[in-house]
């Protein structure tokens, strides 16, 4: 016989009391999911920092920064920090990315220097002469604060790219020549990292022999040497897509083949991981990413270069 809804059984009653438990269970984990999700999805127009943040930014940066990106935030010899330029390059990213580029990288004749409060302060000021509205708390500096706001939405309606001429470069060399050019010793450099801290020499020191950043690491800065390695491989996808390109042995570049164009997108994302993790100036984060750009290249050359003989190479399997 089944129990009437209105009574509760008398033989078990801890299956009613882990019932209970197990309903305010699933209200809590949906209320704290509801929470995280609405953090994570938090927009800079919600009013993420005060007037009187702003005002100390503000402050610092006319005493640190001005020189390099203008009194206005327009750009002179660093890139503009307010406008269509800044808010195109900016606004699909998190206030975290923003943070961090200031916090590891700038000042760029002292960087590092700045403290956390400091950078909120400037990212404050940032916001605030990109219009983002203030609001009644302060920008926090901890990450996991940073990373839930999104600047996504600030674009200027009227800042679309004006489409200019199309110029068209045949390839002058062959694949080869743009892999010994451009991604190996840009690869190098990076796998560097592992074993040499670019942050524990200055400019101008003499780098340790045999390295690959021993050729350009007395000319720029250290870190400067790694992030333009990973930039290379980041913005090696056209090289490797260009139609008409030729192997070594003649054979043409399988660019429009499926798989091809698959390890290419994945070599140019971890280009950008790659650069992402050089600019936080943590030799750890870089050294991890190697691994990943290894892994990158290898999907391709076993495909297209470790073949029975060089006669193969770029042969579709």
């Amino acid at each position: 016989m089944k129990t009437p809804n209105s009574q509760l059984p008398t033989s078990k009653p801890w299956t009613w009391v882990a019932a209970l438990c197990f309903a305010v269970f699933v209200v809590a984990l949906a209320v704290s999911f509801s929470r995280t999700y609405a953090q994570q999805a938090r927009s800079a127009r919600a009013g993420v920092y005060t007037v009187a943040q702003a005002a100390r930014g503000e402050a610092l940066y006319t005493n640190q920064c001005t020189l390099c990106h203008g009194d206005a935030l327009e750009g002179a010899i660093g890139p503009p920090l307010a406008g269509p330029l800044f808010l195109d390059i900016w606004g699909a990213m998190a206030a975290s990315d923003l943070f961090d580029k200031i916090h590891n990288t700038m000042p760029a004749d002292a960087a590092g220097t700045l403290s956390r409060p400091q950078v909120a302060d400037l990212v404050a000021y940032v916001l605030q002469a990109n219009a983002f509205p203030a609001g009644t708390v302060e920008l926090d500096s901890a990450d996991a604060a940073l990373e839930q706001i999104s600047l996504a939405g600030a674009r200027n309606a009227g800042a679309a790219a004006v489409a200019g001429p199309t110029l068209a470069f045949p390839a002058a060399g062959t694949l080869n020549q743009v892999m010994r050019g451009t991604l190996f010793p840009s690869s190098n450099v990076l796998f560097d990292v592992q074993t040499q801290d670019p942050g524990a020499r200055k400019a101008g020191a003499k780098p340790e022999a045999g390295t690959t950043t021993a050729r350009y690491g007395d000319v720029y800065e250290p870190w400067q040497v790694v992030d333009a390695a990973a930039i290379a491989i980041a913005e090696s996808g056209p090289m490797l897509m260009t139609p008409g390109r030729r192997c070594e042995n003649g054979k043409p570049v399988p660019v429009d083949r499926a798989d091809w164009q698959q390890y290419v997108q994945g070599l140019v994302e971890v280009g950008r991981a790659a650069y992402k993790a050089s600019q936080s100036r943590n030799i750890e984060a870089v050294a991890s990413v190697t691994n990943d750009v290894s892994d990158a290249c290898a999907n391709c050359h076993r495909v297209y270069r470790d073949v029975a003989s060089n006669a193969m190479r770029c042969t579709p399997p």
